[in-house]
């Protein structure tokens, strides 16, 4: 299997969508066969669960609920898309996996990371990313830009600390696992954002 797995991860207002666009340039510049998809969602299955955990509909869900549904779409996701990208030797850049569940389930609603870690290996087995980008602003800044491009979801209503454990969660997470997970700093103008990404990525293709 020649393909790989890269996933973006951040809080809010990080600049996901824009270097996510930038990410897959490189990659097909280099000849790569890119799918490019997102979580919660990728599926159709899966979209109508963002739906359900990024609306307002359901604003008072229990974080047992959302934490199922979060995996529920993500077996799907890698059913539907990600292991049949990679076993047709494409590679799979995707907008958020697991780490966001770590960060935002576990570090943001206050999950141990046991069960988190429990439904991982049942829905995953052993794939994990083989890359992944951590765009990281302050929670100030994240939100100043998050709260410019649209209405918030459920997701961008929480508090301040909310985001700052995700923040953290992150970035310990990043601490731990070196090797794949890199740091970029993303409150730097677009043009220094993307320079880092292209340097972190060049060195993953080249390994």
């Amino acid at each position: 299997m020649s393909g790989r797995f890269i996933t973006v991860e951040g809080i809010e207002g990080v600049g996901k969508t824009t270097n996510i666009e930038f990410i897959e340039r490189l990659l097909r510049d280099a000849g790569k066969d890119v799918v490019m998809t997102r979580e919660p969602g990728g599926t159709s299955l899966g979209e109508d669960i963002r739906e359900l955990l990024l609306g307002h509909k359901h604003d008072g869900m229990s974080r047992d609920a959302e934490l199922l549904l979060m995996f529920a779409a993500r077996a799907e996701h890698l059913d539907k898309i990600i292991q049949p990208a990679l076993d047709s030797d494409k590679w799979v850049l995707c907008d958020r996996f697991t780490d966001a569940t770590y960060a935002y389930q576990g570090g943001g609603r206050g999950f141990d990371t046991a069960p988190i870690a429990a439904l991982e290996t049942l829905v995953q087995d052993s794939l994990r990313p083989e890359l992944t980008l951590l765009l990281d602003v302050s929670v100030d800044i994240g939100l100043d830009r998050a709260g410019k491009r649209s209405e918030p979801d459920r997701f961008e209503k929480e508090k301040h600390d909310f985001f700052e454990r995700v923040r953290q969660t992150y970035l310990k997470r990043a601490h731990d696992d070196p090797a794949r997970m890199k740091i970029i700093d993303a409150s730097q103008h677009l043009d220094a954002v993307q320079v880092q990404i292209k340097e972190t990525l060049m060195g993953f293709l080249q390994s």
